[in-house]
């Protein structure tokens, strides 16, 4: 084929699109500012770098999470394969070593001939569709400011943001062990196994802390800043104004945990994840904040456990930017703005900038992108993503002018279509969800064969470790 396809943003989204267009014989242009044009939360200029947490959700089958995952294994998915080659522990779920991750996919890109990487900075739509048959953008929610505004104004009033958060990361070995201990939630920790540490709390102890952390200095946002903050990363000194108990049923739940030293329940825990595969660091799990540097290490030392954590990471608020996708695009992810017409090819959408929210999600947008840019230059249809599907439901619903203050939303079964029959039972409800998902899966990877966007044989993750998503995830 001689069609070329310009990327704008080497993201999860867009170097899933890359390879994934370069696997069909397309010739991708890839464009990504980093490093020269650095973020507030970028640390490289890797591609697919991760800047939040390093987890990629639940792996397993009956969650929304795993449905995802599976349908990315079936469709062939470069990343997700990526994934699984640098799990670390993370109890039921699929977390990376993320500096070996984004070098596993800087490597992949950098090696494809068909995939040109270019470093620098796309200020305009028009300019990167100059000379590409489709443009794929992909720059996810840290959007240079000068290409933020360049979408606003071809898309119009539909151009939102929201403020995210990268929680911090402790040092291992500045850690207390004695106070400490390994479990993984609903596990027997007995043995010292499990994928996370926890630093359960007393009573006395989650109330001292909780005062301190309402009542610590927080960096002082305008106004504008503060209206939009996502839900999914509010910040834990916010959440504990909701209310004293608000974190014990939030990132501080112990539920699930047992305290060796006690033999029962901590009042609260705060759950650590190990950020590599040798567990030299630990991510505080769901503890974004707005808190000043000095202020986040002084109120996160009162943690048990932590009392000497070296910080290998402060966390930084920084704006995202996201479309409003029930006005703006379509079911294949296509830009329908009117300011899209003159831009000389079709313009698509894919990863966060596309408003939906999540690694996994990234990347079934990113593919997803590509299949229908590979339809539109193949003349070919691509065929409706079906509803039953875990991101086939997202994109229902995130594509659906009847959705209304849309915000970027995960895969969840609330929104997927009702069964057919009624399930009372929640696990079981889940599991016919997740049976009902696979089968409109393979009938519509048997479409995309049919029509020539799809290898035939087996639906398999491409060099995925032979344990697939079990490997380093097997405990649920």
């Amino acid at each position: 084929m001689s069609d070329n396809v310009t990327i704008l943003g080497a993201g999860l989204a867009g170097s899933e699109a890359a390879l994934q267009l370069a696997d069909r014989g397309f010739r991708v242009r890839l464009v990504e500012m980093r490093p020269g044009t650095p973020t507030p939360v970028h640390a490289t200029g890797a591609c697919a770098e991760l800047v939040c947490s390093n987890s990629l959700k639940s792996t397993k089958p009956e969650s929304a999470a795993g449905m995802l995952k599976a349908e990315l294994e079936a469709l062939g998915s470069h990343l997700l394969a990526a994934a699984y080659r640098h799990a670390v522990p993370a109890g039921g779920a699929l977390a990376v070593d993320r500096e070996a991750f984004a070098r596993d996919v800087t490597a992949r890109i950098e090696g494809h001939p068909l995939v040109d990487l270019v470093r620098g900075e796309a200020e305009s739509l028009a300019e990167a569709a100059r000379g590409a048959d489709a443009l794929v953008v992909a720059t996810g929610p840290l959007t240079s400011g000068a290409l933020a505004a360049d979408l606003a104004r071809v898309a119009g009033a539909g151009h939102l943001a929201f403020y995210d958060a990268a929680a911090p990361i402790v040092m291992a070995d500045s850690l207390d062990g004695g106070r400490l201990f390994r479990q993984s939630r609903y596990e027997d920790g007995s043995d010292g196994a499990g994928d996370y540490l926890n630093a359960p709390f007393t009573h006395e102890e989650y109330e001292a802390f909780a005062a301190e952390l309402v009542a610590a200095e927080r960096v002082v946002l305008r106004d504008f800043e503060t209206r939009e903050l996502f839900q999914a990363c509010q910040p834990i000194e916010e959440i504990a104004r909701k209310g004293l108990d608000a974190p014990r049923f939030g990132p501080l739940k112990p539920v699930g945990l047992t305290d060796p030293r006690t033999g029962r329940r901590p009042w609260a825990a705060l759950q650590l994840r190990a950020e590599d595969a040798h567990g030299s660091c630990y991510n505080l799990v769901g503890f974004q904040t707005n808190l000043t540097f000095p202020e986040q290490r002084r109120v996160f030392r009162l943690i048990p456990g932590l009392e000497q954590a070296e910080f290998a990471r402060i966390c930084v608020m920084h704006r995202n930017t996201f479309l409003d996708a029930p006005r703006l695009l379509d079911a294949n992810l296509r830009l329908t703005a009117p300011g899209a017409a003159a831009l000389g090819a079709p313009v698509f959408v894919a990863g966060q900038l596309a408003g939906t929210e999540g690694y996994c999600e990234a990347l079934r947008s990113g593919l997803h992108a590509a299949l229908a840019v590979a339809a539109e230059l193949s003349g070919s249809d691509l065929p409706p993503l079906p509803c039953e599907t875990a991101f086939g439901a997202l994109l229902a619903y995130a594509t659906s002018p009847e959705t209304k203050d849309y915000q970027p939303m995960h895969v969840n079964f609330g929104i997927m279509e009702p069964l057919a029959e009624r399930v009372r039972n929640k696990r079981d409800r889940y599991a016919a969800y997740a049976a009902r998902g696979a089968e409109a899966l393979a009938a519509y990877r048997a479409l995309l064969v049919a029509r020539g966007l799809m290898p035939g044989g087996p639906a398999t993750c491409a060099d995925a470790p032979a344990a697939g998503p079990s490997q380093g995830a097997s405990r649920a």
